[in-house]
């Protein structure tokens, strides 16, 4: 038996069990189907496709892209083909993947987020919803996730229309996130995905103009690593359901960080741009970590960062 075999890597996110902790990160995988030459993507804990509109949109302008010290500004959007075309041409492509599908959704108000959800809950082999409650990169994309009110709200219409676990995902653009988090779990929350990226500009200074199209993005990589960690312990201490950590894992030792601090899973996002086996060779590093802690499992080492 060998040591993969020996670990047992999974982790459940409400009523839905992972295999292993890893996922992917929406907006930087796709659809998942572009990665199906590289690895087997049925070996990943979750693939989490990019956001869905009711509508479709285009997307902002260019520049999208610019890259900064330890990480990356993006300021895609959320071009996608809108709901219905997504369900009729996309998603019967996404049940061959063989990995749970977690559907990204964002809504134009409160109601909107409710009606998608209940679109989706109609269709087969969708695992659960993560909510994008926090984009930075669209008109009004911070307003669920910032006001706990809101957040709270968002949730409650949204559980009213689906069974289906429900993963909010929170942006760290805020003073203290805790309320928030809490916020949602009361609205219907089934687990808490942090961090979203954070807002930031690149300048071209001989310009006197931001790279980036629509002037600010959002931050992610390496350098956000050290804040998205804080902000998963924080909430790990203040809500009871599982903590999704996301932001600048690039290999198992990153993972294991966020474990520690308290993710029951993890979302690799930027590394996917660079390396397009990231994911995979992630989850191939975790076993022999894992065992390193004389720990057989990945729920026992879950929380146990030692704070001063």
């Amino acid at each position: 038996m060998t040591l993969t075999e020996t670990i047992d890597l999974g982790v459940r996110v409400g009523s839905l069990h992972l295999a292993n902790p890893i996922g992917t990160a929406s907006g930087t995988y796709g659809k998942g189907l572009e990665f199906q030459s590289f690895y087997d993507v049925s070996r990943l804990g979750c693939v989490v496709v990019k956001t869905i509109t009711t509508e479709p949109r285009a997307g902002n302008p260019p520049p999208r892209l610019a890259e900064a010290a330890g990480g990356l500004l993006n300021s895609i959007g959320l071009p996608n083909p809108g709901a219905e075309a997504y369900i009729e041409k996309i998603l019967p492509k996404l049940r061959t993947l063989g990995a749970p599908l977690v559907i990204n959704i964002a809504g134009h108000d409160i109601k909107d987020f409710a009606i998608l959800a209940a679109r989706f809950a109609r269709e087969e082999g969708i695992a659960a919803f993560e909510l994008n409650m926090s984009c930075p990169n669209v008109s009004n994309g911070l307003d669920y996730s910032t006001d706990p009110k809101v957040a709270k709200e968002v949730l409650k219409r949204v559980r009213a229309e689906t069974d289906l676990p429900l993963i909010a995902k929170l942006s760290p653009n805020v003073t203290d996130i805790r309320p928030i988090a809490e916020a949602a779990v009361a609205g219907g929350a089934d687990a808490i995905s942090a961090i979203n990226t954070l807002v930031g500009i690149v300048i071209d200074w001989r310009k006197k103009k931001p790279v980036l199209g629509r002037g600010y993005g959002g931050l992610s990589g390496p350098c956000i690593k050290p804040v998205a960690l804080r902000i998963v312990r924080q909430i790990y201490e203040t809500v009871d359901v599982p903590v999704i950590g996301i932001g600048g894992i690039q290999d198992a030792d990153d993972v294991m960080e966020y474990l520690l601090a308290g993710a029951t899973a993890v979302q690799v996002g930027t590394s996917n741009y660079y390396r397009p086996n990231a994911a995979l060779e992630i989850l191939e590093g975790l076993p022999e970590r894992i065992a390193s802690l004389g720990a057989t499992s990945v729920r026992e080492i879950i929380g146990t960062l030692e704070m001063p």
